[in-house]
């Protein structure tokens, strides 16, 4: 019987003929800390990993949207909290496994980036850090962007 992993808006599903079940955080956490644990680069707070200079003068059209970083949560809480942490230090679950570790958005290197810059390594990806180009959408990454902006500020 074949067994088939596939996404519906976020949503992961195991498939066979017989039934369709979503898989609860644990199982897909331990299937991404697996997987990510397999690679050896990475974007961390001590990559050397520098988007190219073109992608600085890009300007981030949701800039200053209360409810872009609302939906920016959600994204991150379903899709980036399980490496880079709760609060966004590069520590969450999976993070242990990753070398190198995940980017802490609040070390000093993350913060002086501009958006176009994190929009770019979120699009691209380097491994172990997937590339989201086809899995979310402009305005979803630039949501992104935004909550992880709102992350740093209010670290201070």
């Amino acid at each position: 019987m074949a067994i088939i992993l596939f996404v519906i808006r976020g949503t992961q599903f195991w498939v066979n003929k017989i039934s369709i079940m979503r898989i609860n955080k644990t199982i897909f956490g331990s299937t991404i800390i697996f997987f990510l644990a397999l690679s050896t680069h990475g974007f961390s707070q001590h990559s050397t990993w520098k988007a190219p200079a073109t992608v600085d003068k890009i300007s981030n059209p949701l800039k200053d949207d209360p409810a872009s970083v609302l939906e920016g949560k959600k994204i991150y809480e379903n899709m980036c909290s399980i490496c880079h942490g709760e609060k966004g230090k590069g520590n969450g679950v999976a993070s242990a496994s990753l070398t190198p570790h995940p980017a802490n958005f609040l070390a000093p290197t993350v913060r002086q980036e501009s958006d176009g810059a994190i929009f770019w390594k979120l699009s691209e990806g380097n491994s172990p850090m997937a590339s989201y180009k086809s899995l979310l959408s402009e305005t979803q990454r630039w949501q992104l962007v935004n909550f992880t902006r709102k992350l740093e500020a209010s670290s201070r």
